[in-house]
């Protein structure tokens, strides 16, 4: 290599490599957020959502109905739609709440008692007693060996959809009455 060359060559990488420099650090400056990233918001719901613990009794369960709702809680989403899973205040093996007024899901619960002639809902191959109370429905699983019951506050609308989404998790893990009660059709 001649001198000439090669003075030409560091004159060159004198000049490109400030520049190159100078590119990287105005590109940094101009693609970086001006402020710190925030913390993500929570998609926004209806009304804010209670995060406390839900009231809800713990009946004492005989050992095979424990294994079912174990099961059953472990299948359970963590949201419907978009109300969240709350903490309840006993028997979180066994029981869920979400959304704020809760809706409860509660297994091993005694069996319902109601007339025959009541209707009972196929609700995506689970048979429900429903009944009415001053502030909510109440769905009652009647083909299954061990009870769910799942309560859904007045404020929701359409009860029956909100339930629902608990039919493929029972269907999972609650094995199905021999003999369902008469209306039970498949």
């Amino acid at each position: 290599m001649d001198r000439t060359t090669r003075h030409a060559a560091l004159v060159a990488t004198a000049v490109a490599l400030p520049l190159a420099v100078l590119v990287a650090l105005l590109s940094f400056w101009r693609f970086s957020p001006d402020e710190p990233a925030a913390a993500p918001t929570p998609s926004a719901s209806p009304s804010p959502q209670a995060n406390t613990p839900v009231p809800m009794a713990a009946p004492a369960l005989a050992p095979q109905p424990a294994i079912w709702c174990r099961a059953l809680l472990s299948k359970l989403p963590p949201a419907v739609r978009d109300r969240q899973q709350r903490p309840v205040t006993a028997g979180a093996e066994q029981n869920a709440a979400y959304g704020d007024p809760a809706i409860t899901v509660a297994c091993g619960i005694p069996a319902p008692s109601f007339p025959p002639t009541d209707y009972v809902n196929l609700l995506d191959r689970v048979c429900w007693h429903s009944a009415e109370t001053a502030d909510a429905t109440v769905l009652t699983t009647v083909d299954r060996q061990a009870t769910v019951q799942v309560t859904v506050p007045k404020a929701y609308e359409a009860a029956g959809q909100w339930a629902i989404v608990f039919a493929n998790p029972i269907i999972e893990t609650i094995p199905q009455l021999a003999a369902p009660p008469t209306g039970c059709f498949r």
